[in-house]
């Protein structure tokens, strides 16, 4: 069998962390899998370069920032190499430039287009432990680009469809895909399995196990995805096209504390206004979630939308750049908001999901500011303030409890 194992920062968060993965991918070796190893920064490591960088510059170049961040890998996967070097396991550690993960130039949040498995293969065939940097790429030019946050994630499933891996292991600090976040709701249930399409969800509306990108990759290539903890050997959850397991009107609950809401008021109310306002934001790479317009009065609309915290305000800045164009009389922020979501693929056959969600929050006196669905998932906007109370009421509404 030939695996790819991922380990994130905390799991080879120091010298004892990092030889218990060690020992983790000996035992496969041993059992005779070709292994292949993605590794994160070590801790928080990544912080410490972003915060180093912002000490000498506080607007680094993107260009620069993405070449030290690099570093951070780059330390993880020559570590685990002597790790197992000094277990008298062969391995060799590689970068992205030496494997060549070809990426897409936007620096802080490259694509991957290709990966040359050739190198890979040689070592593999050396019966070798092959450890290659997460989280980073090789633009057209030859320079170290980073994939965002998440990024070795996408780098694993990446490289396990390239090589056409028989499982991608994904290695965290708990222990498979819970119905809810257990630090926000003690009862919350491990899954045995769930959909590519409800992990997708879950992942892009707060639950922070696994990257989007990375699921999206998983489905779109059909790579078998396991998450399970890297400190114990419980099972995981396997991400797959279908379960076995009897369809639950709901999975899982999602919380996203990391959205802001933006209402730019006052716009006309004619052809072209809101693919105006969007296409800018679009060409600035700012990503929309939630969208709500008003209906037309007096010739007159108002949109809002939320977007991530973190760019907020990039987007206003935008946006104030753009008034004269868009005709808008105004722009209000509102940054204390959080998105609550209920995901399943079972909602597409039973109609009352919202209704249900929307009295539990009624009944705990929880106020919806404004609402977005899909075919399996319902997401609504809420106080941050309220979110404890929201995730906790919902979970329980739902019968998703241990």
């Amino acid at each position: 069998m030939l695996v790819v194992k991922k380990f994130g920062g905390t799991s080879v968060a120091d010298k004892e962390r990092i030889f218990n993965v060690a020992k983790r991918c000996m035992k496969s070796y041993q059992a005779g899998d070709d292994v292949v190893v993605v590794l994160s920064a070590m801790g928080k490591m990544t912080d410490v370069l972003i915060d180093q960088a912002k000490d000498i510059n506080p607007n680094p170049s993107k260009r620069e920032l993405d070449m030290l961040l690099t570093t951070g890998e780059q330390t993880s996967v020559a570590l685990m190499a002597m790790a197992l070097h000094s277990l008298g396991v062969p391995a060799i550690s590689l970068n992205a430039f030496q494997v060549a993960m070809h990426t897409t130039s936007n620096c802080g949040n490259a694509r991957i287009k290709r990966i040359d498995s050739e190198r890979i293969r040689h070592e593999l065939d050396q019966r070798k432990i092959v450890i290659i940097t997460g989280f980073q790429g090789v633009n057209k030019y030859d320079d170290y680009t980073t994939l965002g946050r998440g990024g070795s994630d996408t780098t694993a499933v990446a490289l396990a469809a390239a090589l056409h891996a028989d499982s991608c292991e994904i290695y965290t600090d708990v222990d498979g895909i819970y119905t809810a976040d257990p630090r926000l709701v003690k009862k919350a249930r491990k899954m045995k399995e769930i959909t590519y399409d409800e992990m997708l969800d879950l992942a892009t509306l707060g639950a922070g196990v696994l990257h989007n990108r990375s699921v999206e990759m998983a489905k779109k290539y059909n790579v078998p995805l396991v998450v399970r903890s890297s400190l114990t050997d419980a099972e995981g959850t396997v991400v797959k096209e279908d379960v076995k397991v009897e369809r639950m009107l709901v999975s899982g609950v999602a919380a996203d504390k990391n959205a802001t809401r933006i209402s730019v008021v006052g716009l006309e109310d004619r052809p072209g206004v809101a693919f105006r306002l969007f296409d800018a934001l679009a060409k600035a790479n700012i990503n929309v979630d939630m969208i709500l317009q008003s209906i037309g009065r007096e010739g007159k609309k108002d949109i809002s939308f939320t977007i991530p915290e973190d760019v907020a305000d990039e987007a206003l800045n935008v946006i104030e750049k753009n008034m004269e164009r868009l005709k808008a009389e105004k722009v209000d922020c509102k940054r204390n908001v959080a998105k609550v979501s209920v995901v399943g693929a079972g909602m597409m056959s039973n109609p009352g999901v919202a209704a249900k969600m929307f009295e539990c929050l009624y009944n705990s006196n929880i106020n919806i500011n404004m609402i977005s669905t899909s075919e399996i998932r319902v997401t609504v906007l809420i106080d941050e303030k309220e979110v404890e109370k929201a995730i906790n009421a919902v979970h329980e509404a739902f019968g998703l409890e241990d």
